[in-house]
């Protein structure tokens, strides 16, 4: 508690001035304002790109099957072998522990995210839970330089703070996105950020890789370092240009808590009476279900059952970087797309387009069939990722708390996410076969898909009161 009171305290004076002068010029559409906005997504992908989904899976899976080997005497794993690891004294695959602890990590998000964001939306701080998010995510990942399968528990702690970092700073993130623009500017603006974020991660990633090939693998811990530098620094584009109190909120800091608590009950109210909003909701649950937990394992999935013949470690390099490529495509492409023909409709057909590549990918074996799905998987990434943002903060109804409204998005995200690493970990522990895993996430898409067909155009308007606090 002690860390993160001085924290605050040095972020809110070090912003201070910066933020008034900036509250007090802030409207909707200054282009100068939107680009700080979407430098975050350029800033903190790099954490989604290197340490979820390349270089720290490949790195981990490296580390505790070395770790693994050596324990059995053996110099090399025999057929259809799983790799172990002790952990707390449970004996578990390397592949489950790995999924449990992002699992545990989303579950303390959506438990968080609600609560923070009653109190961000009450006292108008979203910037400073933003900045603390951000900050304990990149050093987080920094501490991941001293990854050791010896410490395996102390380990994954680090693990754990970077994902809770990640993912509950972009609650307070997303949630200033209907506050700079305009409903008709979502699309394009949201588009924007994960094209932004897509090749800024690429650009790391690049680094990393050049550092392995030409130093030696033993470079790797760096790159750990690398991503949280990275991190802070582009972070302070955005928070040097968004406002920390964006409706200007004069407010008794006394009981924050219980405050924030009343601000999300009354949201929560404003919230049940809207009916596009919550089936909306409620199929982003199910669909984004399916996408998280197919970016999280991926490269667990792609490193065990796909045959990379001399190609090895470098063939998941090269399906992520084509991943990156066509993400950034497929955002802009459907952003042009639902303008044609609406936002829901757009997202039916990715949606679709996501389980026929589920079902694709439960029978392929070889590298060449792999980078194929992998174009065809970086394509719809991007676009229902950037859609699926700038469709619910279209769907708002007219609000000032704009936090509060996107943690049920963010808290849907984080337990769909844990449900679908659970179940994702679970069929491999029933089974013994990651391919069953898969399974389970084309019956999320199929869910999600469902439901998206009975979301309503329109919505009823509601009243509600902007500054009930």
């Amino acid at each position: 508690m002690g860390i993160q009171t001085v924290f605050l305290f040095v972020t809110t004076w070090s912003s201070a001035f910066f933020s008034i002068f900036v509250s007090a010029m802030i409207k909707k559409g200054d282009k100068k304002l939107i680009k700080g906005w979407i430098f975050y997504d350029w800033a903190n992908s790099v954490y989604n790109l290197v340490i979820s989904s390349a270089i720290f899976p490949i790195f981990y899976s490296n580390v505790t099957e070395a770790h693994y080997l050596e324990s059995v005497g053996r110099s090399e794993l025999l057929e259809g072998e799983t790799v172990m690891v002790d952990f707390m004294g449970a004996h578990v695959s390397s592949s489950t522990l790995f999924s449990f602890t992002l699992c545990a990590s989303f579950l303390i998000v959506s438990i968080l995210s609600p609560i923070l964001s009653g109190v961000a939306d009450y006292s108008g701080s979203k910037k400073k839970f933003l900045q603390f998010f951000c900050y304990l995510g990149a050093l987080s990942c920094m501490t991941l330089y001293w990854f050791n399968t010896k410490w395996l528990e102390l380990s994954m702690v680090s693990v754990f703070l970077a994902s809770i970092g990640f993912w509950n700073s972009l609650v307070f993130y997303n949630a200033y996105l209907p506050e700079i623009a305009d409903p008709e500017d979502h699309d394009n603006i949201s588009a924007r950020g994960f094209s932004m974020g897509y090749f800024g991660s690429m650009i790391l990633l690049v680094i990393c890789l050049v550092m392995i090939i030409f130093i030696g693998s033993h470079v790797t811990r760096y790159c750990f370092i690398l991503v949280g530098l990275w991190w802070i620094g582009f972070a302070q584009i955005p928070f040097r240009r968004l406002p920390s109190n964006v409706y200007d909120k004069k407010v008794d800091k006394t009981n924050l808590l219980t405050k924030g608590f009343r601000e999300l009950r009354q949201v929560t109210r404003e919230f049940i009476k809207t009916k596009r909003l919550k089936r909306y909701l409620i199929a982003f649950f199910f669909f984004n279900t399916g996408v998280q937990t197919v970016m999280l394992m991926a490269v667990t999935f792609a490193k065990r059952e796909i045959n990379w013949g001399s190609i090895g470690d470098n063939g998941l390099i090269i399906s992520i970087l084509l991943i990156q490529i066509l993400g950034a495509a497929g955002a802009y492409l459907m952003s042009w797309l639902s303008g044609k023909i609406g936002n829901l409709r757009t997202l039916i057909i990715v949606v679709f387009w996501w389980v026929i590549n589920c079902v694709i990918a439960y029978f392929i074996t070889e590298a060449v069939e792999f980078f194929i799905l992998a174009a065809s998987v970086g394509f719809v990434m991007g676009g229902v990722q950037a859609l699926s943002r700038s469709t619910y903060s279209k769907f708002l109804p007219e609000t000032e708390d704009h936090a509060s409204y996107f943690s049920f998005y963010d808290a849907s995200e984080k337990i769909g996410i844990v449900l679908g690493t659970f179940f994702f970990g679970l069929m491999e522990l029933v089974t013994g076969d990651l391919r069953d895993s898969v399974l389970s996430i084309v019956a999320f898409f199929t869910i999600g898909l469902l439901l998206l067909l009975i979301v309503p155009k329109k919505e009823k308007v509601i009243e509600t009161d902007p500054k009930h606090n």
